[in-house]
Order: C-alpha cells, then structure tokens, then sequence
C-alpha cells in the first residue's frame, strides 16, 4: 500500500489539522473534542449541523461556511462521530434559535446524533433531526436499517443551509428538510474498491474486468456483481434504478448529481454525465441545475453515482443562493 500517511492512528486529526490550515478563512477547527465550525459565527439564525465518519471527503467538512453548514463532526474513518462532540458542536452553532441534524442513515450516526439531541434538549437547545436515506441500492444494509444517506446529502445540505440563511426558522427548515429528502434518489457503481489507511487492504476484491453495482461509501459491496461496460451502459444501468424508484414524468424538474467515488478522474464524470443528460434530455425532464465532480467520496474508490433530487421555481432559487465551503462557492 502507498498511501500519504504519518501514523495511520493519526490520519484522521493530521488531515483535519492540514483542512483548517489551508481553509483558515472559512473554518475553524476545534481539536479537543473535534469539530468544524465556521470561522465567523453565521449570526441570527438556525444553525445547520451535519457530520459523520471521515473518508468522503470533501463531505462534510468542505460544506462548512456561508450558505451551507454551520457546523460539521467528523469521526474516524468510517466510523460515527460520539455523541460529545456533536453535543459540543451544538452548543457551538445555537444562538438560541435552535440547531437542525442532517444525518445520513447509517445506524451509529442516527443513535449518536440521537443521543447529542436529548443532552441539547436538557440544555434548552431545541433540535430536531432529518435522517437522509436518498440511496435506492439496497432497503437495508450491514450499516443501517432501511436505506443509507449517500451523495444526495450534498444537495440537501446545500438547498437547507440557503434556506437557513434568509432566516427560515426550524420547523420550516424540518419541512424542507423531509420534503427534499422524499424526492431525492441517488445510486452508485463501483470499478475498484476503497483501501483504508489502517488496514493497507481493500474493502473488497474485484477481478480485472468486474464492477460492483448499487455500492455504499463504506466499501460495502453492492447488490449486483457484473463484468465491466462501456460508460454509457454503466450510467444507464445507474439512472434506471433511480427513475424506477422514483419516475419522473415529462416536465419534471431537477438538479442533477453525478459524483465520483475518490478516485474517478473528472473526465471520465463527464462522459457519465452526458449521457445522463441525453437520457434525461429524452425523456422530457428538466436539468434544473447540475453538478459534476467528487462531493462524497469513499476513500480511494474508484466509479460515480448519480442523484437526482426534484426542484420548483423556489428550491432553484436556494441552489443560485450565494454559498461559500471549501468545497463548493458561487
């Protein structure tokens, strides 16, 4: 294995340490315990807070800054953030309007940003919590009961935060929150699998000419194995599993996903994306807006996965909204 690593017991904080260092103007990071912030405190309003385990980068850390999250936890690799550092990152963000959960489905991140919520709430902070479970591959899988929160949580992220900004209040971010998370679908593939720093293996072996279809970002493996294809059958495969859970009709409106797993040269997303638009094209359905490149990552896994999330004259003026992360800024 040749990976860029110290101490892969230290992987994790020496990462976060070199993120604040480079991103010192938008975020801010607490060491003990650990959490992201953003490095001017966003001010009256409903804080946003997401988190989860490291190695997909850049969620969710990147996301932290104007127009997005106030806050993100991230944990080890692959691993749910405790409970104290959530709850310290609460107290962190609440300027007494109260703090919203984005939590992806995974069983760990549920039950500690579960627990953080009921030691905010005997501390007068008011939170309320949406689980994200846009992912159609599997209804239950080694890390979660029902679906898992996979890459339409950057979407999500970002249309709440720019409602967060323009002053919605909680229960209107709730809403909006569970009404996004209802009609967004994600599904991905992948052509190599993960390695992890501290094991040097990787999470699962594909021969030279296989692809794991419908995987997590966890290294799990996927529902279907399959010889490789051309990349437009590949993202056929992907796109039909998301219209078949949820079709959208001619005149539908959307914004439009695809994401590399870590290791996808934007290139390659781009040959994935054009067809995905033709289909899209095809079929009636409007591309809202559209994003292209690797938001949540699983390491050093190699594929995509491609989101489509419904969107109204409103919802796309939330996407235009001002943001700036590390990650994403317009």
């Amino acid at each position: 294995m040749k990976k860029l690593v110290n101490d892969p017991r230290r992987f994790v904080a020496d990462a976060l340490a070199g993120f604040g260092a480079a991103h010192r103007e938008i975020v801010r990071v607490n060491a003990n315990p650990v959490y992201v912030v953003r490095a001017r405190a966003a001010g009256d309003k409903v804080g946003i807070l997401s988190g989860g385990g490291s190695g997909h980068e850049p969620l969710h850390i990147g996301f932290v800054g104007a127009g997005m999250l106030d806050a993100a936890v991230p944990g080890e690799i692959f691993t749910s953030p405790t409970p104290d550092p959530i709850l310290a990152a609460t107290r962190a963000v609440d300027t007494g309007h109260g703090v919203l959960y984005l939590v992806k489905n995974y069983t760990g991140d549920v039950l500690n940003f579960e627990t953080a919520a009921e030691f905010a709430t005997l501390e007068g902070i008011r939170v309320r919590t949406v689980v994200i479970d846009d992912d159609v591959a599997v209804q239950n899988s080694e890390f979660t009961a029902g679906r898992r929160g996979v890459a339409g949580t950057v979407l999500i992220e970002k249309l709440v935060g720019a409602a967060a900004e323009r002053g919605a209040d909680l229960d209107e971010l709730e809403r909006l929150a569970s009404r996004l998370v209802a009609t967004t679908r994600s599904m991905g593939v992948a052509i190599a699998a993960p390695t992890t720093p501290h094991s040097g293996r990787r999470s699962f072996e594909l021969g030279a000419d296989e692809i794991e279809f419908g995987i997590g970002i966890h290294g799990e493996r996927g529902r279907s194995r399959s010889t490789m294809a051309p990349a437009d059958e590949l993202a056929d495969r992907v796109l039909d599993a998301v219209l078949e859970d949820l079709p959208r009709q001619r005149g539908s409106r959307v914004i439009a996903l695809v994401n590399g797993m870590g290791a996808t040269p934007s290139a390659e997303l781009y040959v994935v994306f054009r067809r995905v638009a033709e289909r899209l094209d095809a079929l009636g359905v409007e591309m809202a807006r559209s994003l292209v490149g690797s938001y949540v990552t699983s390491l050093d896994m190699a594929g995509f996965s491609v989101t489509l999330a419904d969107v109204d004259d409103d919802l796309v003026e939330l996407w235009d909204a001002p943001v700036r992360t590390a990650a994403l800024r317009w």
